[in-house]
């Protein structure tokens, strides 16, 4: 006997959903197959399968700088030397 199933309609960012499907394509499933697994680990769990934090300063100003770059369609740098020298330049922090 094969268990009922019911619809479940969801709002999505048409962005989002398209780069989701494309990557979970990649991985040989399907949007439905991912929320399927995301509610059966909540069941079998009893818990949010994702761990969920609080951004600290440091986290959501940076978030605010990517978004921000995004919005203007540009690089923070303006080559990978640029970038490493950065990093490396940041790193003893």
């Amino acid at each position: 006997m094969t268990a009922q199933t019911s619809m479940l309609h969801i709002r999505v960012d048409d962005d989002i959903k398209e780069q989701a499907t494309q990557a979970l394509t990649a991985m040989g499933m399907s949007v439905s197959d991912a929320v399927r697994l995301f509610l059966r680990r909540v069941v079998i769990d009893q818990a949010f399968p994702l761990e969920l934090k609080v951004p600290n300063a440091e986290t959501l100003a940076a978030m605010e700088e990517s978004r921000a770059m995004m919005a203007k369609r540009r690089a923070r740098f303006t080559s990978a030397d640029e970038l490493f020298a950065n990093l490396e330049k940041n790193s003893s922090k």
